[in-house]
């Protein structure tokens, strides 16, 4: 049955921060008879107390039991602080009540809850005679009973915890989340609420420092490969110390796309954490000792693979000059004869085998090929093969007794096999010379002209049909001025001071100039001279000296020689150059007649006109008469070069060709095969005969 505990009327109330100073307040002792009361519950500190000596606190107890005793009610002693017990305050304690009739002594802990609910369930059953004699249980059995509910409860209640995965949650939302559940309620009777609390709070901040330690991690494992694209070169940091390879990666252009230099550090307390999507580096970490040592394994790494490629190279050597070493021999008949060189005790297995292997394949493609060139030389050997059908054997034994004479037949002793389908696929390619029996594969050189013929005209047709189009009533011209030191740039200031907003009036008609001048020293002379969005219609090239007339010769060389290499336009090659002579400013210049007779001389040899200076006297170096007789010759150029392009009648059998070329070359040999080509897809006048034919012009 339950037992209802209460005080009505407490005669003193002493407040933590006041003990030790019970003298200083006002004691009241008990009236004798007047309290209703039915049981009392004396407690006896056995701790050593601070400044306070146990006999007086024993004497008081004694005096204070006198008084009680007087009320014939129940009395229990209770040793308080047991946790912290002195041995012989608690024997004095005992003694004293076993002096005392009836007088019972319970153990107990207020801070671990033992023998607590037992001094009050003691003090009822005295008083409640029916309820039989209370039974008290020794302080350390009811300590191990009690932590054993407490660590219980304690780790029914951080598996609760733990389903808390969020290291954002608060105490507010998951304790009303769980106040429902027996294991929280069992816990906060057990521990408190302010106990359960911390340990909500250590968990919130493990789940956080695992988040923290994870995200590091992930950024320390991103590290090497960062320094592998900001600090590749070897050269370059082998002897930089960390803070130094920092300051060099702060520069580079990728910088930005590895690491983020937050505003706030260190990135850890920052919400940079958070941002899961963001894989830069915080370039703060950058300073721990865990991003050296990283540094430093990387520099480490770099010499080490400088080292080991330079030994595979020697490795490599090694074998080289091993000449018994044949085509197909496998690798663990020639370790024997490596296992003491230097190169190859540094390298690993398996980068000795990548290297025989390596070794295998240019040795086996060299006696390869040496086999072909056998076969070629051997052709009285082919003559008599019936064309349609398969060699017999009596016909192949005769080759075969021929052939292993040969040195280069015997180096492929190994890859017989191999031997035998090279020499059945020479034996198809002498009947049937075709590009799919071709020996070359990709290399041969009827599919490389057929496909360097499909690019080119398609090319050249496309283009040339553009550019006749955009041509045939041309009112805006581009112009490209090539000059040097500065005299290109006079050029068109003197051209646009004739033009009203950059229209040019020339034989009754108006165009619109569109004028790029370059200096010939510029570095950027070929990438300016035809973009995407600027097609020259001509150049105009100005020289006022023996020096300048040399360097703009030089220019144009080189740029018909990229324009012919690149072959990005068929007609950047044959743009309109201009000469212009720029008059002097002495106007009786003794090299005058010299520049005008080498001006001549350079345009004769480069098949375009020369703008003289005209007779008289003029106060700047270009005249109106100059500029039009100038822009004269690129309009014409441009007409000239358009109107060559007429339709092309249709060829619907090649034997109505008029001229028919068949072109010998040997498949694999080292030659570019649009060198042969090239005075045909360079002409304006070439195009494909007809959509689909790839080998006709």
């Amino acid at each position: 049955a339950a037992s209802k505990l209460q005080s009505a009327e407490k005669l003193m109330y002493i407040c933590t921060d006041q003990l030790g100073l019970e003298q200083d307040f006002e004691q009241k002792q008990m009236p004798e008879g007047k309290l209703s009361i039915d049981g009392f519950l004396l407690c006896i500190d056995v701790s050593q107390g601070c400044n306070r000596k146990f006999d007086d606190q024993l004497k008081f107890v004694n005096n204070l039991y006198i008084q009680l005793s007087k009320s014939k009610k129940p009395i229990i002693i209770a040793a308080t602080k047991c946790d912290e017990c002195v041995d012989h305050y608690l024997r004095e304690v005992q003694a004293f009540a076993s002096n005392k009739k009836n007088l019972v002594v319970v153990e107990t802990s207020a801070r671990f809850n033992v023998n607590v609910e037992t001094c009050f369930t003691a003090l009822v059953q005295m008083m409640d005679k029916t309820r039989g004699k209370p039974k008290i249980i020794p302080y350390l059995d009811a300590y191990k009973t009690q932590r054993q509910l407490v660590v219980t409860a304690t780790d029914k209640f951080e598996k609760l915890v733990q389903t808390v995965r969020d290291y954002h949650a608060t105490w507010k939302t998951v304790s009303n989340k769980l106040k429902n559940h027996p294991d929280y309620e069992e816990y906060i009777n057990l521990e408190g609420t302010k106990k359960a609390k911390n340990t909500f709070s250590k968990h919130i901040e493990q789940l956080k420092q695992e988040h923290i330690r994870k995200r590091k991690e992930e950024y320390i494992n991103a590290l090497p490969r960062a320094l592998n694209t900001l600090l590749s070169n070897l050269d370059e940091i082998e002897h930089l110390s960390w803070s130094e390879a920092l300051k060099l990666m702060e520069k580079r252009p990728d910088f930005q796309s590895c690491f983020v230099v937050l505003e706030k550090t260190p990135w850890d307390e920052t919400d940079h954490i958070d941002k899961v999507n963001d894989r830069r580096i915080p370039f703060d970490l950058l300073t721990t000792l865990e991003a050296e040592k990283v540094y430093q394994n990387h520099v480490q790494h770099l010499i080490s693979e400088k080292r080991r490629v330079e030994m595979k190279e020697k490795f490599k050597k090694t074998l080289e000059k091993i000449q018994f070493i044949s085509p197909g021999q496998p690798w663990e008949e020639v370790i024997c004869f490596v296992m003491e060189d230097e190169a190859f005790k540094y390298i690993t297995d398996a980068d000795s085998k990548e290297v025989y292997g390596r070794h295998q394949r240019e040795i086996v493609e060299k006696a390869k090929e040496e086999f072909q060139e056998m076969l070629f030389e051997h052709s009285e050997l082919f003559y008599d093969l019936d064309l349609n059908a398969t060699p017999s054997s009596d016909k192949m034994s005769e080759i075969h007794a021929v052939l292993s004479e040969e040195p280069r037949y015997k180096a492929l002793q190994k890859l017989a096999p191999d031997r035998e389908s090279l020499l059945l696929k020479h034996i198809g390619f002498v009947y049937h010379p075709t590009k799919e029996t071709c020996l070359s594969g990709q290399n041969c050189t009827d599919i490389k002209v057929e496909q360097l013929l499909a690019n080119s005209l398609l090319q050249l047709d496309h283009g040339r049909s553009n550019l006749y189009h955009d041509s045939a009533n041309i009112d805006k011209v581009n112009l490209f001025i090539l000059g040097k030191d500065g005299l290109a740039q006079e050029l068109a200031n003197e051209i646009r001071t004739q033009s009203t907003d950059d229209e040019y009036a020339l034989d009754g008609k108006i165009y619109e100039l569109d004028l790029r001048p370059v200096d010939a020293k510029s570095p950027y002379l070929l990438t300016q001279l035809w973009t995407s969005t600027f097609k020259p219609h001509g150049c105009f090239c100005v020289f006022n000296s023996i020096e300048s007339l040399n360097f703009i010769g030089e220019c144009i060389a080189k740029i018909r020689a990229e324009a012919s290499q690149i072959r990005r336009d068929k007609y950047m090659a044959n743009l309109p150059f201009t000469l212009i002579l720029a008059n002097q400013r002495d106007s009786v210049s003794k090299n005058l007649p010299i520049m005008r007779h080498q001006g001549q001389q350079l345009a004769n040899k480069l098949q375009c006109p020369f703008v003289d200076v005209p007779a008289g006297t003029y106060p700047r170096k270009f005249n109106e008469t100059q500029i039009k007789q100038a822009l004269r010759g690129v309009l014409e150029a441009v007409k000239h070069n358009f109107d060559v392009v007429s339709p092309v009648p249709t060829i619907k059998d090649l034997s109505e060709a008029d001229l028919r070329i068949v072109m010998c070359a040997m498949c694999g040999d080292p030659f570019s095969v649009d060198l042969i080509l090239s005075p045909f897809l360079d002409s304006h006048s070439c195009s494909a005969a007809q959509a689909g034919q790839n080998n006709s012009l």
